[in-house]
């Protein structure tokens, strides 16, 4: 099971926007509340990568969600998942299409 990461401010997400230029990460935008976003959330902690796995609480944490999206130029969708590098959202899915196997292949957009 992954360890999932979570973003609480604005300066860790900062942080974490800067790291992309040398690591990419994969963030997920999680809603406590959605039982789509949960089939997601054991999507994401149940994929096996060396990437870390960062999250951001959407309810919780809505001014950093809103950031992010105005940040990697997404449209705003919870739940999300997101390949980040360079400052840039090199693929992104959401809801359903959260899957172990999807986030498996969208390690290929980092070549």
């Amino acid at each position: 099971m992954t360890n999932l990461l979570e973003i609480t401010s604005h300066e860790q997400w900062k942080e974490l926007l800067e790291l992309s230029e040398t690591q990419p990460f994969f963030l997920f935008k999680h809603s406590t509340t959605c039982p789509i976003s949960a089939f997601a959330h054991r999507q994401v902690t149940n994929f096996q990568t060396d990437l870390p796995i960062y999250f951001v609480k959407v309810i919780e944490n809505r001014p950093i969600s809103l950031e992010i999206a105005d940040d990697l130029n997404v449209t705003h969708q919870s739940p999300q998942a997101i390949l980040v590098m360079h400052r840039l959202a090199k693929w992104d899915q959401s809801h359903y299409d959260i899957t172990e196997e999807t986030m498996a292949s969208a390690i290929d957009f980092l070549i």
